[in-house]
């Protein structure tokens, strides 16, 4: 992992941004933020989420004639270890360099607290298979691999145990 892109990490773990886009932010400030290469998807006309590559952005809206209010944002970390850098919005390319394809927590919790900005342990639906972690400052949760699902079949380049696999910010 470069040093530039565990910067990366340490800054959405501690300002719960992505490039100072929050997650409260209108479409088109994450728009002006991240840039108009993203894919738009909605299940319907109350809800809609804009795929960034690694950084996923999420409204809601009470009616089609109210206007989207954010919800949240994801990073889908464990994309990195199909793709690769490639899947990092470019505006964050641009701004802290090359991505690793893996991101170790320890790594990361090791970092944070050098910052006196401390993870707590969470509860998670998906234990044991997962570990949330919590940042209450910043309302950032960390998710980490902590076992392989048995279903599941292990393929070059999946997540490894003690990787992050994704962030939220709700």
């Amino acid at each position: 992992m470069t040093p530039h892109s565990l910067a990366f990490y340490i800054d959405v773990v501690t300002s719960g941004t992505v490039l100072g886009a929050k997650p409260t932010d209108s479409p088109d400030r994450v728009t002006a933020i991240l840039g108009s290469d993203f894919a738009e998807n909605s299940l319907d006309d109350h809800s809609m989420w804009r795929d960034y590559g690694m950084v996923e952005f999420f409204w809601i809206r009470e009616t089609p004639d109210h206007p989207w209010q954010g919800n949240h944002f994801t990073l889908q970390v464990h994309r990195l270890s199909c793709w690769g850098g490639s899947i990092v919005n470019g505006a964050i390319r641009d701004r802290y360099g090359r991505f690793d394809r893996h991101l170790r927590f320890d790594k990361l919790e090791r970092l944070l607290g050098k910052r006196s900005v401390p993870l707590e342990d969470a509860p998670d639906v998906n234990a044991p298979t997962f570990a949330r972690h919590w940042q209450p400052a910043s309302q950032v949760s960390v998710m980490v691999c902590r076992a392989h699902e048995e279903w599941r079949e292990r393929r070059r380049g999946d997540d490894r145990i003690g990787d992050v696999y994704k962030s939220i910010h709700r």
